[in-house]
């Protein structure tokens, strides 16, 4: 599993003109799952994502969580982050997860994410999507899960 986090003071996803998803302050996560990612590793991943210190504390540190700062998440399904552009022109995608797996650890991080208090709003799985952000800093992590054994 990877996600691209980015902190932002704003972000929103349209789908067909339509706003899909709109959050104030917090992070963007675009999230690809690959074949053999668990629940394991989306829980390892939200647990990550809301503890990480990347918010800055009254000093300027980066110091403070996202439900420190009572941020929002928007989470973005991302399966072009599983893509293998080391050969060729065109990105292999092998390593994706199939959709309705996809789909149902995309579905489950987030649920995780709201049980760790942080509120969630999303993309629509599979769609065309317009994903607009300010991101703030700029502050942008990349991230994957540890190796397929987590328990």
């Amino acid at each position: 599993m990877k996600a691209v986090i980015q902190r932002v003071t704003e972000a929103r996803v349209r789908v067909e003109g339509r706003v899909a998803g709109e959050i104030g302050p917090g992070v963007l996560v675009l999230l690809g799952v690959e074949i053999g990612d668990t629940l394991a590793q989306a829980d390892w991943m939200a647990e990550k994502i809301v503890n990480l210190r990347i918010f800055a504390d009254e000093a300027g540190k980066m110091n403070l969580a996202l439900k420190d700062v009572k941020g929002e998440m928007l989470a973005v399904s991302q399966f072009t982050l599983a893509g293998n552009c080391s050969k060729g022109r065109r990105p292999s995608f092998d390593t994706a997860a199939d959709p309705e797996e996809a789909n149902r650890l995309y579905t489950y991080f987030m649920g995780k994410v709201w049980e760790f208090g942080v509120p969630v709003q999303s993309g629509i799985f599979q769609a065309d999507m317009e994903v607009s952000l300010v991101n703030d800093g700029p502050v942008t992590f990349i991230l994957e899960s540890p190796a397929k054994k987590v328990t």
